[in-house]
């Protein structure tokens, strides 16, 4: 098959998004059928180039800056202060690029491509060009949707009362992406219940929970590298509490911060890492400076690659504290890799942890259950450790990405043959 993968956010931005857009891409590619990208130039040029590890075609749209988001690629610079107060920072020099008007270089690439599918992952300006293209041309369109309206609207610090209606529309919004294409999915049943929760029956459209899935070839238990230790300046012996992704706002790791400095009194080993990067991050460090605890809590900042699937070996448990997780490929990674997790039961994360099974959910920005759930990992009899390992690693292994891969060719077939019948006839 000839397929087109869209999306607004992409490589080498770090975001659930962008990381299975490009593992979707790869494994397709892997699997013989001909794959094209479309997605924002990091320039802000247009062009065309060839994944540096995989070797499929990305078309980079021309672009601009939306300096009110950072771009998930740069470093967060740290915010300015004045008379010793930090200035919460809304602008950003290194902003998000957005692809705007994209439709002509949108309509001459795929031209030329002849696709016979396009997937789009995002329900922003290239999806809307996107779906003029395959409206104009008469091509099947798949669509998936990963987000909360939340993972915008905290992002962007908008007052509370003007943030629940602009999440409602929003929603709306999220819907209307669904209803244009010819099949659907969402990471989860539960994501598609928050999106949907009323007419999932009327809703014309299938929308199926197909999971975002993991390279379990990657990310699995091992001993870390000796030098990720050196390199990251971590302790080699302590108890490693680890969170992966983005340091920003809807992620609520202020939650996980204070129930760190909880966890910290008790447990003198205790250190808490922190991979990724992002506009909390200031604020975060800020609080382990006042709690005396710089020397236990490392910010890593971004981290790819290999030294990724090494950083998580280097823990006793994984912590998320985020309330707008679709599915959260970062506590799937960290499953696969072996690791209890402590997690809060919001979103989709109680699909894939359960207490005193492969760790424990708390409720939302309840740090005291947070820092107490820390603690009983941290002190947990071998035995009782081990048994929780295992059930991760049992959840992880039936996210395999081959299954998601297989699932995705077989929706593909499917949208394909319905349109063949439905010309025939």
């Amino acid at each position: 098959m000839k397929i087109v993968i869209s999306s607004d956010i992409y490589y080498p931005m770090i975001n659930g998004v962008a990381s299975f857009s490009r593992n979707l891409a790869a494994g397709l590619h892997q699997r013989g059928h001909e794959v094209l990208v479309l997605a924002p130039s990091i320039t802000g040029k247009f062009g065309v180039e060839k994944d540096h590890e995989f070797g499929f075609k990305v078309a980079r749209l021309s672009s601009f800056k939306m300096p009110l988001y950072p771009d998930q690629i740069n470093e967060v610079p740290e915010a300015k202060g004045f008379l010793g107060v930090k200035i919460p920072q809304l602008i950003y020099k290194n902003g998000m690029h957005v692809s705007l008007g994209s439709y002509t270089e949108i309509r001459d690439l795929l031209d030329d491509f002849e696709p016979d599918i396009i997937h789009d992952q995002t329900p922003g300006p290239v999806a809307l060009a996107v779906f003029r293209y395959a409206k104009r041309r008469n091509i099947p369109l798949v669509s998936t949707d990963h987000a909360y309206p939340d993972n915008l609207t905290q992002q962007l610090k908008l007052p509370k009362l003007a943030k629940q209606p602009i999440n409602k529309l929003m929603n709306e919004y999220f819907i209307s992406f669904l209803r244009r294409s010819e099949y659907a999915t969402m990471p989860t049943e539960q994501a598609i219940s928050d999106l949907i929760p009323k007419n999932r029956r009327f809703f014309k459209v299938t929308v199926e929970a197909l999971s975002n899935g993991i390279d379990l070839s990657r990310f699995k238990p091992g001993r870390p590298k000796a030098e990720i230790f050196q390199k990251y300046q971590l302790p080699k012996n302590a108890e490693i509490v680890l969170y992966v992704g983005r340091v920003d706002p809807e992620k609520s790791l202020d939650v996980l911060m204070q129930a760190f400095i909880g966890v910290a009194k008790e447990r003198p080993e205790a250190q808490l890492v922190v991979v990724g990067d992002g506009t909390a991050r200031p604020k975060l460090e800020e609080m382990a400076a006042d709690a005396g605890l710089t020397t236990r809590v490392h910010f890593t900042g971004r981290v790819v690659g290999d030294d990724l699937p090494q950083l998580y070996r280097t823990a006793k448990l994984f912590a998320i504290t985020s309330k707008t997780e679709t599915q959260s490929i970062v506590l799937l990674e960290a499953m696969a890799s072996g690791l209890p997790c402590v997690a809060v039961k919001a979103g989709a994360i109680p699909e894939l942890v359960a207490t005193g099974v492969n760790g424990f959910l708390c409720s939302a920005d309840d740090v005291t259950c947070v820092a107490k759930a820390i603690e009983q990992i941290l002190a947990a009899k071998d035995e009782d450790y081990a048994a929780m390992s295992q059930q991760s690693l049992a959840k992880a292994k039936t996210h395999d990405i081959t299954h998601t891969l297989s699932r995705i060719e077989e929706i593909y077939e499917s949208v394909l043959e319905a349109r063949r019948k439905s010309e025939i006839s």
